[in-house]
Parts: structure tokens; C-alpha cells; sequence
């Protein structure tokens, strides 16, 4: 490892630790009683915020609690139920067919590897890295919006893409680490770096920020 690379390991590290000191363990804020019902919030969380899915799934999933329930609905009666999430007739699909196919080819039940959980629909790798994390304790990185922002501000990112931060974090920083720092992050991304007029008065985080005192937002 050269020494750039030792240097952006370890400021990663100090930044982990500072969010840890304010923040500590940090849980999934979507609601679920299951693997597969929290790979179901995940995919209606997509452009929709956290408290707006908790507020749909519980019927929701009283009705389909499981991949069985899921395969055998209507899709037009899923898109009524999650119309509050948005691109409700998509993530409608998304779900119908997704538990379809765990049903044809998983058993009814959810895959725990990357490989199998990105095979389903409407589910990329940021998706399936909150599954393996949350629900099965598999160490992985996701990459929402505010990750992607907190760590391009505090340059260590090194590109916007989230294929591309995901591999920097797993390269520089401990497996066991992984999915805590992306709550940490994301927390700290909703609560003081904002996308638009960031708190950077009051920032945990200024001392490693280059950006530090910004007034606009990307």
C-alpha cells in the first residue's frame, strides 16, 4: 500500500471514529420483521424518504409478509398500497416479480451473496449491501446519496461513482466496520451536512474538511 494510500486509510479511521464517538451503533431505520420484508423497504426507499416507507409497509406487509404472499399478488393491488413511496407501478413490479423469482429459483428464500441478491429486480448493490448488513450481519458498504456527499466533501471519496467509493472504503477500512460507517455517515449527512446549506458551524467534522464553511451545495 503506498503512502497515499495509508494517509486517506487513516484519515477515513479518524473520521469513523469521530462519527462513532457522537453517534455510536447505528440501526437500520426502516422497519422490518424479516430479511426479505427489510429487501422489500429498501426498494420502496429509493428516491422516498424513511419515515414515509414505515409508514406504508406495516399494512403492506401484513397482507404480504413474505415471498409466497408477494408472488401470488396482483401487481396493480401492490402499486395502491405503495403509491406514498413514488414510481409506485415500477417498485410494484420490482416486488412482484423479485419475490417470484425467490420462490422459482431461491426456495422462497433470500440469497445471502452479492451475485444472487443484484439478480433480482430493482436491486442494485447499494440494495443488497443494507440486506447483507442489516439482516444477516455480512460485512458491506452501501452507498446512498449521503454517503456519497459527506465523503466527496471531505475529499475521500475519490469520485462520485458509488461502485467506485464502495471499493476505496472496503480497501481502506476494516470489513467489520463497513456497514456501521455507512449509518454513521448517513446520520451525519441528514443531521448537520446537508445537501444545501450544510451546518458546518457546528460540524464534528471540520477539522478534516477541506470544504469547511461552504454555503451552497453541489
Amino acid at each position: 500500500m503506498s503512502r497515499a494510500d495509508s494517509t486517506i486509510g487513516a484519515r477515513l479511521r479518524a473520521v469513523h471514529d469521530r462519527l462513532y464517538e457522537r453517534y455510536g451503533e447505528r440501526g437500520c431505520p426502516l422497519h422490518h420483521d424479516s430479511p426479505y420484508q427489510l429487501l422489500v423497504a429498501v426498494i420502496l426507499s429509493a428516491q422516498c424518504r424513511d419515515d414515509r416507507v414505515n409508514a406504508v409497509t406495516p399494512e403492506l406487509f401484513r397482507r404480504y409478509p413474505d415471498p409466497a404472499a408477494m408472488a401470488a399478488a396482483d401487481p396493480a393491488a401492490v402499486a395502491e398500497l405503495i403509491r406514498p413511496c413514488g414510481l409506485y407501478q415500477a417498485k410494484a413490479g420490482y416486488l412482484v416479480d423479485g419475490a417470484r423469482e425467490l420462490e422459482a429459483h431461491f426456495g422462497g428464500e433470500l440469497p445471502r451473496s452479492m451475485d444472487e441478491l443484484v439478480r433480482l429486480p430493482g436491486v442494485g448493490r447499494k440494495s443488497a449491501n443494507v440486506v447483507l448488513g442489516n439482516a444477516f450481519g455480512i460485512p458491506g458498504f452501501p452507498v446512498d446519496t449521503h454517503v456519497n456527499r459527506v465523503l466527496n466533501r471531505l475529499g475521500l471519496a475519490g469520485s462520485h461513482d458509488p461502485e467506485t467509493i464502495e471499493a476505496r472504503i472496503n480497501a481502506e477500512v476494516p470489513p467489520e466496520l463497513w456497514t456501521n460507517f455507512s449509518h454513521l455517515l448517513i446520520t451525519h449527512g441528514r443531521e448537520t451536512c446537508h445537501a444545501r446549506r450544510p451546518a458546518c458551524a457546528t460540524c464534528i467534522l471540520a477539522e478534516f474538511c477541506p470544504q469547511f464553511g461552504i454555503k451552497g451545495a453541489e
